[in-house]
C-alpha cells in the first residue's frame, strides 16, 4: 500500500491532497481538494486507493457534505463512488456520457449544470460548464475569493491535451475566452502547483494555442495530404514516444478545428490546407 500525501492548505478554506497516481499524463499525480470548513466538499477524489481516501476523510475540517467531479477520467472519478458510499454523500457532475477515454464504472447521484450553486456555508462554489478538454467538464469556482478550480481546462506548466471525440478545439478556446471573461485572479488546476495571477495565465494558454495551431495550418500544403501523426513529428520532435499518439490526436483536434473555420479539408488520406481561406481570426 502507497503512503498517502500530507494535506497542503492553498489558502484558508481549501487544503490539496495529491493523489498517488504520477504518469507521463497527469504529472505527479492529481490534485484531490477539500473545500470549505464547517461543511465541506471534496473535488476530484482521485484514485480509489485506501491510503488516499483515508487521507482526504482525515483531512477534512467538517463535515463532508458533497463529492464534486470535474469530469469522468479515470484519474478524476476513480475513488469518487466508493468515498461517496464510505461518506453517505452524493456525488456531483456534469450528466454526460463520453465516447472515448472514460471511466466506464463512474455515473454520478445527482446533475451539475452550468450556473448551479454548491453552498458549503463559508464558501459558494459555482459550477462553470467549461468543455474542451472533455465534453462534460466542470470548473469550480469560488467567486468571492477569486479562486477557480479549473480541473484540466487548465493544468499547471504543460498543455492541456484535447482529444478527440470527447475533447474539442474550438469548444476549448470558448471556454477559454469565458473564463477569461470572470474576475479570476488564482488557479487552482487538475495537475501541478496553484496558479497565481489567472489572467496572465489564460492569456498565455490562449496564446500558445493560437501559435500551434498556425503552426499546424502552415503544415499543410495545398496539393499534398498530411497525416496527423505526421504533423506532430514534425511539430514535436523530441517528444516522449509514450506520449506521440497524444501528440497527433492534439493535431487532429486542430485540424478539425480549422475545417470548421474554412481552413482545411479532410481528404481520404490525409488533410490539404485550403488555397482560398483567409488567414486565422480568433
Amino acid at each position: 500500500m502507497s503512503s498517502a500525501a500530507q494535506a497542503e492548505q492553498l489558502v484558508d478554506g481549501v487544503l490539496r491532497i495529491v493523489a498517488p497516481n504520477p504518469s507521463p499524463m497527469t504529472g505527479e499525480g492529481t490534485n484531490s481538494y477539500i473545500v470549505g470548513h464547517s461543511r465541506c466538499a471534496i473535488i476530484d477524489p482521485g484514485v480509489d486507493e485506501a491510503a488516499h481516501l483515508d487521507a482526504l476523510v482525515a483531512a477534512a475540517p467538517g463535515e463532508v457534505a458533497a463529492i464534486l467531479v470535474t469530469h469522468a477520467h479515470p484519474d478524476h472519478t476513480g475513488g469518487a463512488l466508493r468515498l461517496a458510499e464510505r461518506l453517505n454523500v452524493p456525488v456531483y457532475a456534469y450528466p454526460l456520457e463520453l465516447q472515448g477515454i472514460r471511466d466506464e464504472d463512474f455515473a454520478p447521484h445527482r446533475p451539475l449544470y452550468h450556473g448551479d450553486i454548491v453552498d458549503l456555508d463559508t464558501v459558494r462554489l459555482e459550477a462553470i460548464h467549461a468543455p474542451g478538454h472533455t465534453a462534460d467538464h466542470l470548473c469550480f469556482f469560488w467567486r468571492e475569493a477569486g479562486l477557480l478550480f479549473a480541473g484540466d481546462t487548465v493544468m499547471a506548466d504543460v498543455t492541456v491535451v484535447i482529444l478527440p471525440p470527447d475533447g474539442d478545439m474550438s469548444a476549448y478556446m470558448q471556454s477559454l475566452e469565458q473564463l477569461q471573461a470572470l474576475p479570476i485572479e488564482r488557479i487552482a488546476p487538475g495537475h501541478g502547483r496553484l496558479l497565481e495571477d489567472a489572467p496572465a495565465v489564460l492569456a498565455h494558454i490562449v496564446a500558445h494555442r493560437r501559435e500551434r495551431e498556425t503552426q499546424v495550418l502552415e503544415s499543410l500544403s495545398v496539393d499534398e495530404p498530411m497525416m496527423a501523426e505526421q504533423i506532430a513529428v514534425q511539430l514535436y520532435p523530441d517528444l516522449d514516444v509514450r506520449l506521440q499518439p497524444m501528440a497527433a490526436a492534439q493535431v487532429e483536434a486542430h485540424l478539425i478545428r480549422l475545417v470548421a473555420l474554412g481552413n482545411a479539408v479532410a481528404v481520404a488520406d490525409g488533410w490539404l490546407c485550403v488555397q482560398e481561406a483567409d488567414p486565422l481570426f480568433y
